[in-house]
Parts: C-alpha cells; sequence; structure tokens
C-alpha cells in the first residue's frame, strides 16, 4: 500500500474539487505547513516542540519530489512556503535545503 508524503495528501485534499488538478496545489499544502511549524501551547504540553519543527521541515522538503504542475512561464520555479518570495527555476538547487539560506560568504549583515 501507498503512503504518500503528507504534502502531496494535504495537495490532494485541498483539490477535491478537481483531484487531477492536485500538484497545483502544492504549494497552497506547502504554505499551511509553514504555519503549522512553530506549536501552540496546548502542543508544547505534551510534546517536544523541536521534534514537531523537524518534522515540519522534513514534510516541507518533500515538496520538491512530488509532481509540480506545468509550468506556464519557463522560469516558473514556485515561490517559499508563505507565498511571499518568488524562487525561480535555478533557485533550488540538488540540496533541498538550499531555499534556507539567508546569507552567503561576504555579504553585509547589519
Amino acid at each position: 500500500m501507498e503512503n504518500p508524503a503528507l504534502i502531496e495528501k494535504l495537495a490532494r485534499h485541498l483539490a477535491t474539487d478537481a483531484p487531477d488538478d492536485w500538484p497545483a496545489r502544492v504549494q497552497d499544502a506547502a504554505s499551511i505547513l509553514a504555519l503549522m511549524k512553530e506549536p501552540d501551547e496546548a502542543m508544547r504540553a505534551v510534546g517536544d516542540a523541536a521534534i514537531w519543527e523537524a518534522m515540519i521541515d522534513a514534510a516541507l522538503r518533500e515538496r520538491w519530489t512530488v509532481a509540480q504542475p506545468n509550468a506556464t512561464d519557463s522560469d516558473s520555479g514556485g515561490s517559499d512556503e508563505e507565498g511571499e518570495i518568488r524562487l525561480t527555476s535555478d533557485a533550488v538547487g540538488h540540496d533541498k535545503a538550499d531555499w534556507v539560506h539567508m546569507h552567503h560568504e561576504g555579504d553585509k549583515q547589519s
């Protein structure tokens, strides 16, 4: 029995009105998962927040392995989890965690 990644399950649920279009909902699923990354007080009271955050990070990295929608433009690569920063196709390399690097060596930090 197949056990799809959490992000795929969530995208499929979000696409219940158009089940074949679930890949187009992967970005929405990533946004929801990003919102869930920080546990609330009730969650912290019963579990380890660091483990929860690591699990959500792992689920977010899976978005690069699930089906992606057909690009409508040649530089379509998606956006960050919050949908605020556009990621071009060359923004993410072979390392699934490339997108988390905030500064490059030599960048001026304030």
